[in-house]
């Protein structure tokens, strides 16, 4: 990232994460929720010892709790909220690997992701509306295309990552992809939509169903306040009551700060907007999820259709254009260093209820093209993503420096005690997050050989140090430097 760090000042980055806002806006993935997980509590009270605790119940905690109970571990999960009400349940519902603008390690492990939730959904019929689409990069400048022609002959060196990114610049062609605006785009065919929150869910569920409280104990509406490093074990201040855990995980991304001071810098709280758009009468279906570049920020888009899940009261078939994006409409610093998701800003709503059609060719069924240059929302919600300040996870054991402010109450070091992370996502956690949590769970479980995330996701003191003060992209120019130059 640009080493700049008087920015980073300015934009709020090193400011340490406040807590989970207690209410907040009303996520579309959230319209059917869970009438088991809703205020659930596997015991009425808060254990007081634990072999594991994670911190986070969204797709991260998800993957990690399934991992470590599989593996003989028991555990303790604390949700500030509801289970999964964080980013997991506030996202764009697309997940897709990032494989042109990737260092083939990071597009060989989001690959690994992607395959490894297709082959959970299929295995167990998961109703999370999971359907493989491809994926659409629109092009728009000259500039663009360039780097990405580098990109693409970058991974001419990959034979395995070919044909996993495809450059269309066929007029014909894009027209057919909906992009006909577009001077060129990538093709990606590894890109699916689902609903993100009922995947977790599913999983929660299974985890309470399967397994006794001794095994796998959901509270959720428990903040932990704080955490202190003792002896023998991790104490976790709550609300509650204290519990003391051998193992933490935090499995809390933008909010990681707040309970690590020494994160700070490191990963920074961003708000993201997203909404449900309704497309006006007689738009047919878009065949693909669609990304594009619209200066430092990107602009993301799913469509709906009748054959995902509908709201069991519907009168018909809702076809909502999920559309986020837009951080940079009002100011520069891009929503960052904001932690609560009660509200939305208005000027970037505003920006997502018009850009669409400036992208993307809306077909009616009639054979003409929507000109409607605005579009109502039928949802409109913000979340908090957590952006890595060298773009990268963080996904490990906590040592050093960055444990080193904790109240330590007994003489063990900090390469002994068993605090763990898997967090920032940098806005990118579908074809990261399921993954990089069960590599942590296998940590913890003690188990050699397993998934191998990339070197760069280490955490480490030297990681630490070259990434802290490092600024989020904000001009187009920033954002194309960071590209891989392999």
């Amino acid at each position: 990232m640009t080493n700049n760090s008087s920015k980073a000042t300015h934009n709020g980055i090193g400011r340490r994460a406040r807590t989970p806002s207690s209410k907040s806006t009303r996520s579309y993935w959230h319209r059917d929720p869970s009438d088991r997980l809703l205020c659930h509590r596997t015991t009425e009270e808060l254990p007081t010892t634990a072999d594991v605790v994670v911190i986070g119940s969204g797709i991260t905690g998800a993957f990690a709790a399934r991992e470590l109970v599989t593996g003989g571990r028991s555990v303790l999960m604390l949700e500030a909220r509801e289970a999964c009400w964080g980013a997991t349940g506030r996202n764009g519902g697309h997940c897709q690997p990032a494989v042109w603008d990737a260092p083939a390690d990071v597009a060989r492990f989001e690959l690994g992701t992607f395959d490894l939730i297709a082959n959970l959904v299929a295995k167990y019929n998961i109703p999370c509306d999971w359907q493989v689409i491809g994926g659409v990069h629109p092009i728009f400048s000259e500039e663009v295309l360039g780097a990405v022609k580098q990109q693409m002959e970058r991974l001419q060196k990959y034979p395995d990552l070919q044909d996993k990114a495809i450059l269309i610049q066929d007029k014909h062609e894009l027209a057919l992809k909906h992009v006909p605006e577009a001077i060129a785009a990538v093709f990606q065919p590894n890109a699916a939509k689902c609903w993100p929150y009922k995947l977790v869910a599913w999983m929660l569920e299974s985890l309470v169903d399967q397994h006794d409280a001794s095994m796998f104990n959901l509270q959720t509406n428990t903040l932990v306040d704080r955490i202190q490093r003792g002896q023998l074990s991790w104490s976790l201040h709550t609300k509650r009551g204290q519990v003391q855990a051998r193992h933490v995980l935090l499995a809390t991304n933008a909010y990681t700060s707040h309970l690590v001071p020494g994160m700070s810098g490191l990963i920074t709280p961003v708000r993201g907007q997203v909404c449900a758009l309704e497309p006006p009468a007689g738009t047919m279906q878009l065949p693909h999820s669609y990304v594009w570049m619209k200066g430092a920020d990107h602009q993301y888009l799913i469509h709906r259709g009748p054959e995902d899940t509908q709201e069991r009261s519907a009168s018909s078939a809702d076809r909502s254009i999920i559309f986020g994006g837009e951080r940079l409409a009002e100011r520069l610093d891009g929503e960052e260093g904001v932690c609560n998701d009660d509200e939305i800003n208005p000027i970037i709503s505003q920006a997502l209820h018009r850009c669409v059609n400036d992208a993307l060719m809306l077909p009616l069924e009639d054979g003409n093209r929507n000109k409607a240059k605005v579009m109502d929302a039928n949802y409109e919600w913000t979340g908090i993503m957590g952006y890595s300040s060298d773009g990268g996870p963080w996904v490990g054991r906590l040592q050093g420096s960055l444990i080193d402010n904790f109240g330590d109450e007994g003489g063990y070091g900090a390469e002994d005690m068993g605090l763990w992370i898997s967090a920032g996502y940098t806005g990118h956690g579908m074809p990261v997050a399921a993954r990089c949590g069960a590599a942590v769970a296998e940590m913890i479980l003690g188990r050699p050989g397993g998934i191998e995330i990339p070197g760069a996701w280490g955490v480490n003191e030297e990681r630490a140090a070259a990434a802290r003060g490092l600024a989020i992209p904000q001009t187009l120019a920033e954002l194309l430097s960071e590209l891989p130059a392999e």
